[in-house]
């Protein structure tokens, strides 16, 4: 049996791993693994909370290992700060990190170097999937996103705070991925197969920052 850790990004490409994983007899998901910027108490290029982070690791059934980044945060900070977090997975039984990757080989190589020497070994359940076809799966099967964040330069800001359902994927310009895999753009999960239940959120207000339009994403209490 692999015991794995998902590292989780809060998007779609995530959960859909986390359910593909689920389906595996073979594989227990025992935890998710996410990186914050210290800066806005947020993760990384998106407008997703610590709180939200948090909702979803509670309507998903799973506990969540947030790792707080400093921002900026050298090559070498973060190669220390993550060997002492693999170094404490590894110590708790878990043999696998498992990562939501499509399709970027440069990606998966990195990854894969990083776990070198670790004892951890990586998966990869999204490995070469079609994104046309998964993007549409997704959203027939019940997948529910928040689009929270848009490169300016692959999409004008009216995409950003949208729901990512089929008349999103018909909008998207041509040369855009319609799961965002050169990140054109990131999201926010909040119901699907994946869920016990679903998290109650809306979206906010957008503001560009960076060359990156974002929505931020609410708690709906």
């Amino acid at each position: 049996m692999k015991r794995v850790c998902l590292s989780w990004s809060g998007g779609k490409d995530c959960a859909w791993a986390l359910m593909r994983l689920r389906d595996d007899p073979d594989v227990e998901v025992v935890k998710l693994l996410t990186t914050l910027d210290n800066d806005y108490d947020r993760i990384n290029m998106t407008t997703i909370t610590r709180r939200l982070l948090r909702d979803q690791a509670g309507a998903v059934g799973l506990p969540v290992r947030e790792v707080d980044l400093p921002s900026p945060c050298s090559n070498e900070e973060y190669a220390s700060i993550m060997g002492k977090v693999t170094e404490g997975l590894k110590l708790k039984g878990i043999t696998h990190v498992a990562f939501g990757d499509l399709y970027l080989q440069d990606v998966r190589e990195y990854r894969e170097k990083n776990l070198q020497g670790t004892g951890l070994e990586p998966l990869f359940p999204n490995w070469k999937l079609d994104t046309k076809q998964l993007s549409r799966e997704m959203v027939d099967n019940g997948l529910k996103a928040y689009i929270v964040s848009v490169d300016e330069k692959k999409l004008t800001p009216d995409f950003v705070g949208r729901e990512y359902d089929a008349r999103f994927l018909d909008e998207l310009p041509k040369g855009v991925d319609p799961c965002g895999e050169n990140g054109e753009f990131h999201s926010f999960a909040f119901a699907g197969p994946m869920f016990h239940r679903e998290i109650s959120v809306q979206p906010g207000q957008r503001f560009e920052r960076n060359g990156f339009w974002y929505a931020d994403v609410y708690p709906d209490d």
